[in-house]
């Protein structure tokens, strides 16, 4: 028991039901985004932001998503499409190199409004759909995304419409947006590493959510191959609606946007 007060207890500025908190939460995103393809990495940066050191929430989001979306897209890898990921990838890489220049100085919010705004108008106007998927256009949502992500951490919802637009099943589509955010996150955590943070004082607390995580993933995979591509489709596009009006109204609440 001392061990395990003491591990719990050893993350800096951070209480001990926070760290079982944020384990438990790590559980339940990793599930809702295996079932639903996304929401999940939202959701758990909107709770760490809530407990976490301002500082270290973005680059731990970073590791804790790295997990889950890599552990998805090996559990699916035979339904991944990876006709766009080279583009995808030299987009991200450009994206967070321009960010890393200038990631504290702009307000995360102001990001938030954007990528909601953004959603929203990706699900009720035909242009994503009818848009035809390019190395320019997969670079592009690559820069933009991985800009985005220095700052506001989950960005998937911004890369989410792009992907659904080129996948035409439910697992193809998880698959194929759990392995392009698994290499975006990746160069983020890199990139936060040689901007100077220190991942080391988070072990204890990374390695818990990871093992916690990847539970949930287990989890939700099973529900994914049981649910019908329809209700798949009414889900998804719902979980991406909910969480583009919260990140409006964050923006608007914080008047930033």
């Amino acid at each position: 028991m001392d061990t395990i007060s003491e591990i719990i207890c050893s993350v800096p500025e951070l209480s001990s039901w926070a760290f079982i908190s944020l384990c438990l939460v790590s559980f339940f995103t990793s599930l809702v985004s295996a079932t639903f393809g996304l929401g999940g990495g939202t959701m758990l940066v909107a709770i760490m932001a809530s407990l976490l050191n301002p500082i270290a929430t973005i680059p731990i989001h970073g590791v804790i998503q790295i997990n889950s979306n890599l552990v998805r897209s090996i559990m699916l890898r035979a339904h991944i499409k990876f006709v766009w990921a080279l583009p995808f990838v030299i987009g991200s890489i450009v994206g967070v190199s321009l960010a890393s220049q200038i990631v504290f100085a702009i307000p995360r919010n102001l990001f938030q409004g954007i990528i909601g705004l953004f959603i929203l108008y990706s699900l009720w106007t035909p242009s994503i759909k009818a848009l035809k998927s390019s190395w320019i256009i997969f670079i592009g949502i690559g820069v933009v995304s991985s800009f985005a992500t220095m700052f506001v951490g989950g960005t998937g919802l911004l890369v989410a419409p792009f992907v659904k637009a080129t996948t035409n099943e439910r697992r193809m589509t998880v698959a194929t947006h759990a392995a392009f955010m698994s290499c975006q996150h990746g160069v983020k955590i890199l990139t936060f590493g040689l901007l100077g943070f220190t991942f080391a004082p988070y072990l204890p607390l990374m390695v818990i959510m990871i093992i916690l995580g990847t539970t949930g993933t287990w989890v939700g995979k099973s529900i994914l191959t049981k649910i019908s591509e329809k209700l798949f489709r009414l889900a998804f596009n719902t979980m991406l609606i909910l969480l583009a009006t919260r990140l409006i109204y964050q923006s608007i609440k914080n008047g930033l946007f």
